[in-house]
């Protein structure tokens, strides 16, 4: 029988632009090695809990020009504390138990990565959001 932490390995894609190399610090091999493939993993439901939040915030979003779009993602995950948390639990929920360790040890830098690269894959995604796609 496969343990918790073999089946999620196993269930992240492979992100063939990522790097590693000897000089790549310890916060830099999590993030091209966990929470790159994870928040890959995750893109739908970051999508989904996205347009939930446009939704309970009268849907403003949709009103916006490209640009003041995502500057809206920015300040999204940026100054609403509770959505930023909903965002990071869905992302470590998808860590192994010696990814969760090593994230405790510098959670604060690996926040900031994490919700940098939530922010990038959102703002990639932009297209996503429309009504006609949820």
């Amino acid at each position: 029988m496969e343990t918790r932490d073999e089946v999620l390995l196993q269930l992240r894609p492979e992100i063939p632009s990522a790097t590693f190399n000897d000089q790549m610090s310890d916060a830099e091999y999590f993030q091209n090695n966990t929470l790159r493939p994870v928040v890959k993993l995750q893109k739908n439901l970051l999508l989904a809990a996205f347009r939930n939040y446009v939704r309970k915030h009268k849907n403003v979003f949709y009103d916006l020009s490209v640009e003041k779009r995502m500057d809206y993602i920015d300040n999204a995950i940026h100054k609403d504390m509770k959505f930023r948390n909903s965002l990071k639990g869905m992302v470590i929920g998808q860590f192994t138990l010696y990814e969760y360790e090593t994230y405790i040890n510098d959670s604060s830098a690996l926040n900031k990565r994490m919700m940098n690269i939530v922010i990038e894959r959102l703002k990639s995604n932009v297209q996503l959001l429309e009504p006609e796609f949820a």
